[in-house]
């Protein structure tokens, strides 16, 4: 039987999968300064513009980013700002382990 406790974890863990991902992670840095069409992410990221589109859908999946369409153009936004501060904490950690 599945408690909603273990479901809890399993969400996050998918969520956690999503994020590990080094482009994922550029796109995040990029839109936690604001939102941004997949161009400017693109260029933002180094990456591929077929290759951001993919990563996006990833984390639109989970629920860290969202879009709309304006014409032409699809503008991206973080839905939850929060999980920058999971980086910082991450950065933390790091530097910590290296000290």
């Amino acid at each position: 039987m599945q408690t909603k406790q273990n479901l809890d974890y399993k969400q996050q863990a998918r969520l956690l999968r999503a994020l590990a991902n080094e482009t994922r992670l550029k796109i995040i840095d990029a839109l936690s300064r604001g939102e941004m069409h997949v161009g400017a992410l693109a260029e933002a990221t180094g990456a591929e513009q077929s290759s951001v589109s993919k990563h996006l859908a990833v984390l639109r999946a989970v629920g860290v980013v969202d879009d709309e369409r304006r014409g032409n153009e699809v503008y991206y936004r973080l839905l939850t700002p929060c999980v920058v501060e999971f980086f910082s904490c991450a950065l933390r950690v790091i530097k910590e382990r290296q000290a």
